[in-house]
């Protein structure tokens, strides 16, 4: 035998938490968003290997390479 009386202070919590939900939810699509751009302006992977800041031999032009 379950009780199902709702206060309107769970009406209230209700609204509340599906407008956080959506605050979040728009929050994380715009990060989303913004990092897709990011990533699709850089072009030639090889230039997003460039921003970690650490020296890797691997993409260092060597002598008579033509790039």
């Amino acid at each position: 035998m379950a009780i199902k009386v709702e206060h309107e202070v769970h009406e209230r919590r209700k609204g509340r938490n599906f407008g956080v939900g959506a605050l979040l939810i728009g929050f994380i699509g715009l990060v989303f968003a913004l990092t897709v751009v990011k990533v699709l302006q850089l072009g030639d992977a090889r230039q997003f290997e460039n921003f970690d800041h650490v020296a890797r031999p691997a993409i260092i032009p060597q002598e008579g390479d033509t790039e």
